[in-house]
């Protein structure tokens, strides 16, 4: 088949169009072209490159339909008006399989857990609140008029090459040092809110799987995450480990905990990842596109620290 990615060359698409290739399907990647794949792999030379700006060329849409693809990846598309005027074009074309990615912020404050995919979410910030109404529409676009929209959320995204969320919530290679240093961090409130990581490979292959059972995976959203999540104690206590070190961890209350952070911009991320402390459901995509995560939590963040001390980021000091 054609398939046509859009963001081929970030996170995911770095794992995802190698796999495409590799199972004999025609790939166009779509991207501004400013960024290199994290991962390198002969079945780039296979693929054909496109350039194209979402935000700066206004007929994005109609220049992605008239690629006429028979599936359409899109990895990078952040707003409801941008999905319905995608949808729109498309409508125009032979296409069978429309994959869209969306993400576990469509999620607030649960009631219960694991959170159900396919569920009533009550979004914390815009950016969630965007992807959620584009989740609704897409599935009243297949409800209504059959158009074969599946939907996949993924997790906290980690994987080799790039920085991931820390167990303090935010992003910060220098509190991974801290830990590699065995010096002491301290945890918000218990440390028991929790985040829940996924391999980029992982996310990849569940866009591979509701390919290949298109049928079960029309219409329905799945998470993209690994079979558990870790709480913020659990998270730090595995570096330490990692480290050859004995846990050094310390738990302050909020209040006292932002003026330890002294960032408060860092300390609202972490405030976005912590009160959803979600743990979410794989048992969707594992009954029905047979979705099973290669990289258990533990080693997802695992493999991630092993690449910052493979590029130098961080370093085990003697």
């Amino acid at each position: 088949m054609k398939v046509v990615i859009i963001g081929g060359s970030g996170h995911i698409g770095s794992y995802l169009i190698p796999k495409l290739v590799k199972h004999n399907h025609e790939v166009i990647a779509v991207s501004r072209g400013e960024s290199e794949p994290y991962i390198k792999d002969w079945t780039w030379d296979k693929v054909q490159h496109v350039h194209l700006d979402r935000t700066h060329d206004s007929n994005f849409n109609q220049k992605i339909a008239e690629l006429n693809a028979d599936v359409v990846i899109d990895l990078i598309c952040f707003k409801l008006d941008e999905v319905k005027e995608m949808v729109e074009a498309l409508k125009q074309t032979d296409l069978s399989h429309y994959l869209y990615c969306s993400t576990i912020w469509t999620h607030g404050r649960a009631e219960q857990l694991p959170a159900d995919p396919n569920g009533i979410k009550y979004p914390l910030d815009e950016y969630g609140r965007e992807k959620y109404e584009s989740e609704k529409y897409l599935k009243r676009e297949y409800r209504l008029n059959h158009f074969p929209a599946t939907m996949i959320s993924p997790g906290q995204i980690c994987g080799p090459g790039w920085s991931i969320i820390n167990p303090l919530g935010f992003k910060d290679d220098g509190v991974f040092q801290d830990i590699a240093d065995g010096k002491e961090i301290s945890l918000p409130n218990h440390g028991m809110e929790t985040l829940h990581p996924v391999h980029a490979e992982d996310v990849a292959q569940q866009f591979v799987d509701a390919m290949s059972n298109r049928n079960q995976s029309l219409g329905e959203n799945f998470h993209a995450v690994s079979a558990e999540s870790l709480t913020l104690y659990g998270y730090a206590q595995s570096m330490y480990r990692f480290f050859g070190h004995e846990p050094k961890i310390t738990f302050l209350s909020w209040d006292k905990w932002c003026d330890y952070v002294k960032d408060e911009r860092q300390a609202d991320v972490s405030f976005y990842h912590i009160a959803r402390s979600g743990y979410y459901s794989i048992e969707n995509a594992q009954r029905l596109i047979g979705y099973q995560p290669k990289y258990t939590a533990l080693e997802v963040v695992e493999t991630s620290i092993q690449s910052y001390l493979d590029r130098n980021v961080i370093s085990m000091r003697k």
